[in-house]
């Protein structure tokens, strides 16, 4: 059901109806983990399962460390979003941007432009 409550925004208000209701059917699976014939390895879903599992998030303090660890000085956010927004990648959206910035956006030097390059490279973001 939609029902639009506040019709100047997108919020969406939805009305759901839960009953009770028995299955259907059962359908029983017997799983037999380890060598042999017709068992599952459990080295080969482990395998698997290291394939599906999703990349960590790389966040700037991440960057900074390793800046700093690597090149021994430390870069701001902002110069790691200068670089990010020069390489064209995606920028998350803050809620509270403003349209228009105070101060004209500084360019930071070229050799932390370098260290962040490296330090995207490392984390496998470019």
């Amino acid at each position: 059901m939609y029902t639009e409550i506040f019709p100047v925004t997108s919020h969406v208000e939805s009305i759901v109806v839960l009953s009770h209701k028995s299955p259907d059917g059962v359908i029983n699976v017997k799983v037999e983990f380890g060598k042999g014939k017709g068992k599952v390895p459990l080295d080969a879903i482990a395998e698997r399962a290291k394939k599906y599992q999703p990349k960590p998030k790389i966040t700037y303090k991440m960057i900074q460390e390793y800046v700093e660890k690597k090149y021994g000085f430390k870069v701001h956010t902002a110069y790691i979003a200068e670089v990010k927004r020069s390489l064209g990648l995606t920028m998350y959206d803050a809620p509270n941007a403003v349209e228009e910035l105070k101060q004209p956006r500084k360019c930071p030097p070229k050799e932390k432009v370098e260290a962040i390059a490296d330090a995207l490279k490392y984390f496998e973001v470019i």
